[in-house]
């Protein structure tokens, strides 16, 4: 845990973020420690732990369906706006129909509303950067199903962005409320 955070200490690129993953996943490390470490009280480790986070979680989400449940009941306390698109990110992923059985399984099996409740507060927030409002809508998307009224409630949501909002939201926007 010291080695890694010395490692997350210093500005890191892409090369890196993957080469620690690597390492991590080989030696086994807990995913439920790199979850923690997102919450690190320095913002900047926080956000290279969420990078390396959706990196091995995306790679290979089966690999960790144990810590899935751990991992969704953390989405209400990200608060750091560079960790809240790697959170958003992972969500939008294990959300989609094509998700592995196993996933929509384990998904199955946890109340969402309370992350269904934060997605709508990070889309609401205008704090809150484009991209994770837009995977966020993603995710919300891929649970009207289960809970039938956040297709309403997404819809109006996304309506109100896209008044004023950037090139990205109209576009995303416009494609939600056509599948919509």
């Amino acid at each position: 845990m010291d080695d890694l955070l010395k490692q997350l200490s210093n500005t890191i690129g892409k090369t890196k973020v993957l080469e620690l993953s690597r390492l991590l996943k080989e030696q086994q490390f807990a995913l439920r420690d790199l979850i923690d470490l997102t919450f690190y009280a320095d913002k900047d480790i926080a956000f290279r732990a969420a990078w390396i986070l959706e990196n091995i979680f995306l790679h290979d989400p089966s690999r960790y369906e144990n810590d899935i449940a751990y991992l969704v009941s953390r989405i209400k306390d990200v608060k750091y706006a560079s960790c809240q698109r790697h959170y958003a990110k992972i969500l939008m992923h294990i959300t989609d129909p094509k998700t592995l059985p196993l996933i929509k399984e384990k998904l199955q099996q946890l109340d969402l509303e309370p992350t269904v409740e934060q997605c709508f507060d990070w889309m609401i927030d205008p704090k809150v950067k484009i991209a994770v409002k837009c995977f966020t809508a993603e995710a919300l998307f891929n649970l009207r199903q289960r809970y039938p009224w956040i297709q309403d409630e997404l819809a109006n949501q996304v309506k109100f962005l896209m008044r004023n909002g950037t090139a990205a939201i109209q576009s995303r926007g416009k494609k939600l409320l056509a599948k919509l």
